[in-house]
């Protein structure tokens, strides 16, 4: 009902095709508790440092089930403030002046309560502990490159472009040749150059998806230094298509029903679990 409400149609999801349809696929077929780790912003850092290593992980100033007392809270400006279980559950203090702790601790209270995998559908979500996650600011407002790997293999690059102000989105193929395909917001028209370690993104993404029929990994470059986002089990959870429908219908295919090559290191780390 959720993917009518969204395509205005009723997806095939016994045997799904498209894209969208195979996530919604996947969000009733991947229930494996052990999916929690990945998509945990804390526990994916374990993940990520175990078989990238340390430098791509972004540093942590704190995590715990609730903010910690007021007097500990002296983070260095700028800091982002998140919850380790949702989507999109974030502040960005970048002055004193921000730091409005009352309405700050209202919200991240509000992020506690919540249940996003109840809501959204993607029942990783729900077997992780909620917690608050506070890092640095490493750059205000940069690219977020996301690499959309298929069967172990980086095919695209989403790039989202000014992400707070006019949100575009672009996609390149591993070659960052521009494609013309849309998906949610609007094309980027400027140009938009190749980070500087793409390659090595591509290679950490694969690395990180082996095991996997899809997953999306996400990475910023900061003054040439790659560091990792996050892994995206379900992009848009669903509710959002290519278009034209012919890249819907493409990406759909580049799913294969299972993946190809052996698992990532913390994928047989988790299995052992």
């Amino acid at each position: 009902m959720r993917y009518y409400r969204k395509h205005s149609r009723i997806p095939n999801l016994t045997t799904p095709n498209t894209f969208s349809e195979k996530v919604c696929a996947a969000k009733l077929r991947w229930r494996d508790p052990r999916l929690s780790h990945f998509v945990d912003k804390v526990a994916a850092k374990d993940i990520v440092r175990r078989v990238l290593g340390e430098e791509w992980v972004i540093p942590t100033l704190y995590s715990g089930p609730s903010l910690p007392p007021l007097h500990e809270r002296d983070w260095p400006l700028p800091f982002v403030i998140k919850a380790n279980h949702g989507s999109g559950w974030n502040l960005f203090i970048r002055s004193e002046a921000e730091c409005d702790w009352g309405s700050i601790e209202a919200q991240s209270a509000s992020w506690l309560r919540r249940k996003y995998g109840r809501y959204s559908g993607e029942t990783p979500y729900s077997y992780v502990d909620p917690q608050i996650l506070i890092e640095p600011l490493i750059e205000d407002n940069p690219n977020d490159y996301k690499i959309f790997v298929f069967g172990g293999k980086a095919e695209y690059i989403q790039v989202d472009t000014d992400r707070f102000s006019v949100h575009r989105r672009t996609f390149f193929d591993r070659q960052w040749n521009r494609q013309a395909f849309e998906f949610r917001y609007p094309l980027d028209d400027r140009e938009i150059p190749a980070p500087v370690h793409l390659t090595k993104m591509l290679n950490a993404a694969e690395e990180l998806a082996r095991g996997f029929p899809f997953v999306r990994v996400d990475f910023y470059e900061v003054g040439s230094h790659p560091y990792f986002g996050e892994i995206t089990l379900f992009p848009e959870s669903g509710d959002v298509r290519f278009t034209p429908h012919a890249v819907e219908q493409h990406m759909g295919d580049l799913w294969p029903d299972h993946p190809d090559g052996a698992p990532c290191p913390a994928v047989v780390a988790l299995n052992k679990v």
